[in-house]
């Protein structure tokens, strides 16, 4: 079930994956030092969008499935 789920959404996790270790690199290096950005003033807002824009962004490059 796992290597199906893998094989069938692989490229979106590896954005999701990629996007919330960038999101967190970014709160670390960058961030908001006053706290007043919403996004990168927390790290799990930081992790939490940039895992929603890279998984979004690399779902685009998945190619189609074709049902059985």
């Amino acid at each position: 079930m796992l290597k199906k789920m893998i094989k069938k959404y692989g490229v979106t996790i590896l954005g999701v994956v990629l996007g919330a270790l960038g999101g967190y690199l970014y709160w670390y290096y960058i961030g908001c030092t006053t706290g007043d950005c919403p996004i990168t003033s927390s790290p799990v807002n930081s992790s939490l969008w940039g895992a929603l824009f890279l998984g979004l962004i690399f779902n685009m490059f998945d190619s189609p499935k074709k049902k059985n």
